[in-house]
């Protein structure tokens, strides 16, 4: 969707090109017909999952995050490859996360977590009928992650406390929260009281 508010690119410069990010610096004509500098960074777009296991636990993985120095307990969650399907993405990246797999999934949501310099486009999903699928995971050789399974009530005490911290988690949680509060004002309870 256009708006008044379009810039456009005069110029793009590729500062650096990795395996999966791009950096762009472009010089962009203002709306006010002044110019700008923009830097940017693409990158193909990620995958999530919010797995609610049949013992009605949510699973998450602990994962050291090298630009924040810290581990961050997150949901399962992956790049997409180029022209990968972000389905068949969130199914292989259950798996290798995780050991799980499921009958489908449901996407719930997709966003961008940075739009102001970043066109990454994540999608979330939720499983459908996961179940345990491999007692050995197959991670990727340079990821190294915890699985952890939590009840409702203690990821929303996590979350409360700010001990999770990772967006598309926290945005998945919500999910959860609004989903609750639909089903008891059906008659319905999710967590025990």
């Amino acid at each position: 969707m256009k708006s008044d508010f379009e810039e456009k690119t005069l110029h793009r410069t590729q500062v650096y090109k990795g395996k999966v990010i791009e950096l762009c610096v472009d010089t962009v004509m203002l709306p006010n017909e002044k110019k700008g500098t923009r830097e940017l960074i693409f990158h193909n777009g990620a995958v999530c999952v919010l797995i609610v296991n049949p013992a009605g636990k949510i699973v998450f993985v602990r994962q050291y995050r090298k630009a924040l120095e810290q581990s961050l307990l997150e949901l399962p969650a992956g790049k997409l490859e180029v022209g990968e399907n972000p389905r068949e993405a969130v199914m292989r990246e259950m798996n290798e996360e995780v050991g799980y797999t499921c009958s489908d999934v449901e996407l719930l949501y997709t966003f961008y977590g940075c739009p102001g310099f970043c066109n990454e486009k994540l999608y979330l999903y939720r499983a459908i009928h996961p179940e345990l699928a491999v007692q050995k995971l197959e991670p990727d050789e340079d990821e190294f992650v915890e699985q952890i399974e939590l009840d409702i009530k203690e990821a929303f005490t996590l979350l409360e406390k700010g001990e999770i911290q990772d967006g598309k988690t926290i945005m998945a949680l919500q999910y959860l929260y609004l989903e609750m509060l639909k089903n008891r004002s059906n008659g319905l309870n999710l967590v025990e009281e």
